[in-house]
Formats: C-alpha cells, structure tokens, sequence
C-alpha cells in the first residue's frame, strides 16, 4: 500500500486548537504524477489531510458540508516540513485550517494554503431508530 499521510514529528493541542508540525516525505504516492518533473502536493490533499487530523484529534464534524475561503498561496513541495495548525469551531461547525512554513533567512512564515471546512450540525438524531 502506498503512503498516503505525512510523517507527524510533533503535536501540541490546546483546547479546540491542534497544530501539527508535518514531514511532507517525498515518496507520499499524492506526488506520483502531480506533476512530472515537479512535483507539488496537490490541494484536495492538503484539505483532506486538515479535514482527516481535525476529526482524529480534536472531533471536527461527521459529514462534510463544505469549504470557505480556500486559497493556494504557495506550492508544497516534497521534502518541506510545514506547521498545520487546525482551530475548530462546534459552534459553527467549521474547521479552520492553514498551512506554513518557515524559510531560511525569512523574517514572516510562508503561507501555503488556507480556509475553512465545513459540516453539517449535529442534530443529536442521527444515532436514534
């Protein structure tokens, strides 16, 4: 099976606030043909790997609903270790996610990519017959 989720080499969780610090391994099969020559990787993943860790580790929504505000700002490449850091909101249903990096030399982190995930509100019926 291939690998398919970045190397985790450190989480600290405060509250509804996970931020994860992400080794983005170069053999991840999410680089296999995106794109040849240079590889980038992709955005659904990126937003799959932010709606994935929200609900893992800190009970982001049941059912996706969503996205907000969604922006691509600078390319992730293989190799890179980037900052996640996930703040989640239950009384909105949303997960905000963004993704940075930080560049030798460079007084302010890279911004990579950000926005907001959302789901469908509990109703607390979803479990009753």
């Amino acid at each position: 099976m291939s690998k398919r989720m970045p190397s985790i080499m450190s989480q600290q969780r405060q509250g509804c606030q996970l931020i994860l610090t992400l080794l983005i391994d170069p053999e991840l099969a999410d680089f296999q043909g995106h794109f040849a020559g240079y590889p980038l990787l992709p955005g659904v993943t990126q937003i799959g790997w932010a709606e994935a860790f929200g609900r893992r580790y800190l009970g982001a929504g049941d059912a996706f609903s969503g996205m907000e505000a969604v922006k691509f700002q600078q390319p992730i490449l293989p190799g890179e270790t980037v900052i996640l850091t996930l703040d989640w909101a239950p009384e909105t249903s949303k997960l905000y996610f963004r993704y940075q990096s930080s560049q030798e030399g460079a007084g302010e982190p890279v911004n990579h990519a950000s926005g907001r995930i959302r789901f469908r509100p509990s109703t607390g019926m979803e479990n009753q017959t």
